[in-house]
């Protein structure tokens, strides 16, 4: 199904009540009801598209972004709980654009394992500044307009040229092959004539490690932490503490803790598991 195409389908399902939005999450909480669970869903389907939207400068199929939304909409829908007394779509935005976002990070080879937080929201916010700064042109940013991203997203001047360069060409790249945007985007089909195939290969193998230890990172958390993690390190625009305490009903030092805890899981995973290959290698070359 093309993307106009699915746009349309799903709005036709009916937007919900509060009052249906909540008798639908209790029978699902408390009796497991598909059909309470599909609606919910369905009902916030075209949230997922609005957000999806917003990431359409990552030279990514958008079709595939929509889809690794909805997966954050299944897991919210999973774990709401109604009686907390805010709505889905307020539960649910925070699931989506980490769903979305842990994708963008998987497939970029960009990011390295050792990106700090500050580096990510670099990453997904850098057009929102130029744009504000009007320095939307092709090109390297003024010096000027670099020293105030970094100011403002605490990062080294070298991070935001850095970045600039790797995301250059996105916004007059980003139109789609087709109209329906199955075929995606032009950027896609572009090929760089400055690496040999070789280093494509390289890069390539790279990035499936990269995505191999986040992977095996990620599942050292439980549920809350896993959750806690991805709102505070990886969304554009992190969960605060309060937002999370109300959230799971603990203190805001409890979340606190519990994200140190994830981040320190995080990385010690990621750690044993680069050594074990880089272990692996110099055995390998030794023989």
């Amino acid at each position: 199904m093309g993307l106009t195409r699915y746009l349309e389908e799903i709005r036709k399902f009916p937007m919900l009540e509060p009052g249906e939005e909540f008798m639908l999450a209790k029978r699902w909480q408390e009796h497991a009801d598909q059909d309470a669970a599909e609606k919910l869903v369905t009902s916030h389907l075209r949230l997922v598209a609005r957000i999806a939207m917003g990431y359409r400068g990552y030279g990514l199929p958008i079709g595939e972004v929509i889809s690794e939304g909805n997966v954050g909409l299944m897991q919210a829908v999973k774990r709401f709980d109604p009686d907390k007394g805010f709505r889905l779509a307020t539960y649910a935005m925070w699931w989506i654009r980490a769903s979305i976002q842990e994708y963008i990070l998987r497939s970029w080879s960009l990011v390295k394992m050792g990106t700090t937080a500050a580096q990510k929201k670099l990453f997904f916010n850098l057009r929102r500044a130029k744009s504000q700064l009007q320095a939307l042109d092709d090109g390297d940013l003024h010096p000027d307009h670099v020293k105030t991203i970094a100011t403002r997203f605490g990062v080294t001047e070298a991070d935001v040229v850095s970045m600039n360069r790797r995301l250059g060409g996105d916004s007059s790249l980003n139109a789609p092959v087709r109209a329906d945007s199955e075929a995606g985007e032009w950027q896609d089909w572009l090929a760089d004539d400055a690496p040999t195939q070789e280093d494509v290969l390289g890069e390539e193998q790279e990035l499936d490690q990269r995505k191999n230890y986040l992977t095996s990172a990620l599942s050292t958390l439980n549920d809350r932490e896993r959750r806690i993690f991805e709102a505070r390190r990886l969304s554009d625009q992190p969960a605060t503490l309060e937002d999370l305490s109300s959230e799971f009903g603990v203190s805001r030092e409890r979340i606190r803790q519990i994200e140190v805890r994830a981040f320190e899981k995080v990385q010690k995973a990621v750690q044993s598991a680069a050594a074990k290959v880089e272990a692996a290698q110099a055995e390998a070359a030794m023989h």
